[in-house]
């Protein structure tokens, strides 16, 4: 069961934030350290200079003289969201700026793995390419770029995954996570840095002179393709981010964004004009990320790249088919792995520190997936692994507060040299192939390594609450204000209260989510409370008294707007 605590805050928290702000939202933002009022500008003229990406002038150099002398680029992505906007803003921009040859290649994950392997540089080597720009990934991809130096490819690897001991020999890297990256944002997501590349990049030519016969693009025409990629990414929402996060929502609200993500937005029942970074996350980017999964991101990214409405809208039901059939396999491989699990608690007391988990039926683009819907239902660090290539398995890691999953991998790898093949990841997913026979020995050694870093407390799920709001501050107004004061997400999350309640009234819909009107300890007015999936969690009846944690919420419904609590969790008072 998870508990409740008020987020902490620093002694001197709020004390540089503007007096006129609401107290609720000065002790939100105090408990997310923001400290200054500089901290809450999230103009344009707020982002990191370009000069600090260290790599991104030099990136700039090559493509500018690529460009000069008509040579062909080819952009070589990532199969997630995150790759896909990449992908799509570098080929957007570099023909906006006069690029006269540029394609992309997106990696079939079935076919050709992650990355820039040397299978992709062959077949990228059929269109015979002057310059290869890796976006969103390539950190890790040493042989690849070995391939395509062998063929007098220069490489430009743009990245923000942590780089591993050996470094590929790529003619520029542009990564702030590189020991001698000067950048501040670590959290950048891939487009993020691509951004920053572009940004140096007409910059540059601006230099040369390059748009005096030329339009030159606004920048800022892409910030809806930026939101998109950070936040679908899960990257932490620190300063710079929330910015580029701010301002391409902005832009969406505005109808100024890509006809794909206003299709997409339309199919999935989110109004545009009210866009929120939850629905980029929870709406737009597993549609995007659906084609990834199952068929070839292709699609998704000439859903981006489009500028015909009906076309993407096309793209964008097709997108929203995979989805619908991406949910059914994780349907039924959540099943499978709860049944595996069961199984497990029979035989063993409790579950072990991790938890890995393999079928040979399972899909390998839905396992990432898996293994996030098992960590958040057991709050330990999970691995679903796949069939792989012959005589391989492929896994996707998830993990919890305080246990770095990519530096658990490393230290397995550091122990037992050679057990895992290939690795690469964040603090909070990694991805690893593993020879299949091997898999019994890497659980036993995943479990030793989590032993060194994780104790008992590790395991019990917290919730961090801004604390109780008084009932004459539950009201539409301060709702809105909430909802404007953003962009919240990872690192930055949502508004979250909690207190005591009278449930007035109660229903279930669906058999799966509470419906309830609640009264707040101490106030007279009623409120409408959802729970959203929380049936199993809460079975009926509730009890005439409850301890909510919950974010408040404008539901429309047929026009009208009314305060709505979204029940995070519950339990009796």
């Amino acid at each position: 069961m998870p508990k409740t605590i008020v987020r902490r805050q620093s002694a001197c928290a709020g004390e540089r934030l503007p007096v006129e702000l609401h107290p609720v939202l000065r002790r939100i933002y105090a408990g997310r350290g923001v400290e200054d009022a500089r901290e809450l500008n999230l103009g344009l003229e707020a982002l990191l200079p370009v000069d600090l990406m260290t790599g991104a002038r030099e990136a700039a150099q090559l493509l500018a003289r690529h460009m000069e002398e008509q040579k062909r680029i080819l952009i070589i992505g990532d199969f997630d969201c995150d790759g896909a906007t990449s992908t799509a803003l570098s080929v957007l921009a570099l023909r906006a700026m006069g690029a006269t040859h540029v394609d992309y290649l997106v990696p079939n994950r079935f076919e050709y793995g992650y990355g820039l392997t040397p299978e992709i540089v062959a077949l990228a080597a059929r269109d015979k390419p002057d310059l290869i720009v890796t976006v969103d990934n390539g950190v890790s991809s040493v042989e690849g770029v070995a391939a395509a130096n062998a063929l007098g490819i220069p490489v430009i690897v743009t990245d923000h995954h942590l780089p591993g001991a050996q470094l590929p020999e790529a003619a520029v890297m542009v990564n702030p996570n590189l020991p001698d990256s000067a950048f501040p944002a670590k959290s950048t997501a891939g487009v993020g840095v691509i951004f920053y590349v572009l940004l140096a990049l007409r910059a540059l030519l601006r230099e040369k002179g390059w748009f005096d016969e030329r339009k030159e693009p606004n920048m800022a025409d892409y910030l809806d393709l930026l939101a998109l990629g950070t936040v679908a990414d899960v990257v932490p929402l620190e300063h710079n981010n929330r910015i580029l996060v701010h301002q391409g929502l902005a832009r969406i609200r505005a109808g100024r964004c890509r006809p794909g993500i206003a299709a997409l937005l339309e199919l999935a029942g989110r109004p545009q004009h009210r866009v929120q970074a939850s629905d980029l996350g929870f709406a737009v980017g597993p549609r995007l990320n659906a084609a990834g999964r199952l068929d070839d991101m292709s699609t998704g990214i000439e859903c981006l790249l489009t500028d015909d409405p009906l076309r993407a809208r096309q793209l964008a039901v097709e997108l929203d088919t995979l989805n619908r059939e991406r949910r059914a396999i994780e349907d039924e491989m959540r099943g499978q792995a709860e049944d595996m699990l069961a199984g497990l608690q029979m035989e063993e007391t409790e579950l072990p520190l991790g938890l890995c988990l393999y079928d040979d039926s399972w899909h390998q683009g839905v396992i990432g997936i898996l293994a996030s819907r098992i960590k958040d239902r057991h709050h330990r660090p999970v691995i679903a692994f796949a069939p792989g290539e012959e005589g391989q398995i492929k896994g996707s890691a998830r993990s919890i507060p305080g246990v770095h999953i990519r530096d658990v991998l490393d230290e397995v790898n550091v122990r037992h040299p050679g057990l895992v093949p290939r690795f690469g990841g964040h603090a909070m997913a990694a991805g690893l192939t593993l020879e299949a026979d091997r898999f019994i020995a890497f659980q036993q050694a995943f479990n030793e390594a989590l032993e060194n870093r994780m104790d008992e407390t590790d395991l019990h799920p917290v919730i961090e609450s801004d604390g109780e709001i008084a009932s004459r501050d539950m009201h539409m107004e301060l709702a809105a204000l909430l909802a404007e004061a953003g962009p919240w997400g990872q690192g930055f999350p949502e508004p979250l209260f909690h207190g005591e309640f009278a449930v007035i009234q109660q229903r279930l819909l669906k058999e799966r989510h509470w419906k309830l009107v609640v009264q707040p300890d101490g106030g007279d007015q009623v409120v409408d409370a959802i729970g959203f999936n929380l049936a199993d969690e809460f079975p009926a009846p509730l009890p005439e008294r409850v301890i909510l944690a919950y974010q408040l919420d404008i539901n429309e419904f047929q026009g009208n707007a009314s305060l709505q609590l979204r029940i995070v969790h519950m339990e009796a008072a």
